[in-house]
């Protein structure tokens, strides 16, 4: 007896490419339910405001055709860089500085309550395929605010951001900057480090810049280097 099978197609993964040379063979790019992590050297600020502009390109481009939410933590969003790279890849410069919704916090609380309490308002609100968290870590450093208190409310935070991204199948990027010598830094990027599923690092040398693949649920890891037309971006966002 012949049984009819009834199939449906499978739906594609929406997915956000760096679009580097060299970078893209290591790191095909950000899929839907990833937590990502960037840390390292400076020049992943310049990454966070390249990813502001490419998630707005058509997915045929690598992008996700979708409005940005931008958290900033570390007072790093420059409407003038994401103009210039709008232009770079063919945007309209007014509309792409239109379709990044930012939220600037100051105090480790302001950031809190922007992820816990209002994050998912925002995000339905403009129907965003992507979260930037500019910064994560940097109001925690706030040496008044209790170790332990801090302690269990960042673990709060990256904890929810993971669950967040898989639950609405966005893709959420948090940059972690670098604060040499602060044993509180290293310790929350290490809480971060270990919630996100993806991980990149960025290493700059006196002549090159590297990314380092260090943690994917897929991707073989491994270190790429930045092409010098791309090397930090701080070239010309600077």
């Amino acid at each position: 007896m012949l049984q009819k099978l009834i199939t449906h197609p499978i739906k594609s993964q929406l997915h956000l490419s760096l679009n580097m040379s060299g970078v893209d063979c290591l790191f095909s790019g950000f899929t839907q339910g990833d937590f990502a992590v960037l840390y390292g050297s400076p020049a992943v600020t310049p990454l966070m405001s390249l990813l502001c502009v490419r998630a707005q390109l058509p997915t045929q481009l690598g992008g996700l055709s979708s409005n940005v939410v931008f958290i900033d933590g570390g007072n790093t969003f420059r409407e003038n860089n994401i103009m210039r790279l709008a232009q770079l890849h063919h945007l309209n410069p007014t509309e792409a500085c239109q379709r990044i919704i930012v939220s600037k916090a100051f105090t480790a609380y302001q950031l809190t309550s922007l992820i816990m309490e209002k994050l998912e308002e925002t995000v339905e609100k403009y129907n965003s395929k992507i979260v930037i968290i500019s910064d994560i870590s940097g109001l925690f450093l706030d040496s008044q605010i209790p170790k332990e208190e801090i302690k269990g409310i960042y673990s709060q935070i990256v904890r929810y951001l993971s669950n967040f991204a898989k639950k609405k199948q966005i893709i959420i990027v948090a940059s972690c900057l670098p604060y040499s010598e602060n044993k509180r830094n290293k310790a929350l990027q290490e809480i971060t480090i270990t919630k996100a599923n993806t991980v990149l690092s960025v290493i700059k040398t006196q002549y090159t810049s590297e990314i380092n693949l260090e943690k994917h649920p897929r991707l073989m890891l491994g270190t790429a280097e930045m092409p010098s037309e791309n090397m930090t971006l701080t070239s010309f966002i600077n």
